[in-house]
């Protein structure tokens, strides 16, 4: 069986959750070193995805307005979250300089799970890293947050030649450009949007683990886009 540090490999973690269950697929991650790792030990903030989804958009208004309350930055957050981890909100997001999660949506330390990657796409390293947060950290909600005037929406829409590996999450943004209109006045922006929408898809589509989740109402999984003027995040249905 693929074992990664000692853990069960994420292959053989999505196998396990497919035959037997999400329940099922924890309890083998776990029954690997006979207890639950330090990481996932104490007590869980009890919060459900709605209030999670309210807790956020009301630190992105603080935000916007200038009335921040810097929650969760002091010394004596560092003791409480030294030795174990429990995020309200897991957030895949771009990997732009001027998308700060904690920033624009009020936060602290242990507040976020953060996984960024350009133009917020789901890959098998993002995807296992939202599975960790959700099944394993407990967070109930997960934000797909894409971003006014992204380069990775932009270079997807002019698809060019690019050097490197820069390519790759062109490719993964590529599958969305159908979903805009061809008359479209802004493609940019349409396809911000339209990726933010396919991303949840496939989040859904490639995670049984996260399926499972939001069946049994543990979880929810959002979209949003975040405009760089004015600092909003506004929902994407």
């Amino acid at each position: 069986m693929e074992r990664i540090h000692g853990m069960l490999g994420r292959r053989s973690l999505m196998q396990i959750a497919v035959a037997g269950g999400l329940g099922v697929a924890i309890d083998a991650l776990n029954s690997v070193s006979g207890s639950i790792p330090p990481a996932y030990a104490g007590e869980t903030e009890t919060i459900g995805p709605d209030a999670a989804l309210k807790k956020l958009l009301e630190g992105n208004q603080r935000f916007m307005q200038q009335k921040r309350e810097y929650p969760h930055q002091a010394q004596q957050r560092l003791q409480e979250v030294a030795q174990a981890q429990h995020p309200v909100v897991t957030v895949l997001s771009c990997a732009d300089s001027r998308v700060p999660p904690e920033l624009i949506f009020d936060q602290g330390i242990g507040d976020l799970f953060d996984v960024r990657i350009a133009g917020n796409i789901v890959t098998p390293e993002s995807l296992g890293s939202v599975e960790y947060a959700a099944a394993l950290l407990h967070t109930p909600l997960v934000l797909v947050l894409g971003h006014e005037r992204c380069g990775a929406v932009t270079a997807a829409v002019q698809n060019g030649t690019l050097p490197g590996q820069i390519g790759t999450f062109v490719r993964a943004i590529a599958p969305a450009i159908a979903r805009i209109k061809k008359e479209s006045l802004d493609p940019v922006e349409d396809l911000v949007v339209a990726n933010v929408r396919y991303q949840v898809e496939k989040l859904r589509q490639d995670s049984p683990l996260l399926v499972d989740l939001e069946k049994s109402g543990k979880l929810k999984i959002v979209g949003g886009r975040y405009d760089l003027d004015t600092g909003k995040v506004t929902l994407v249905t």
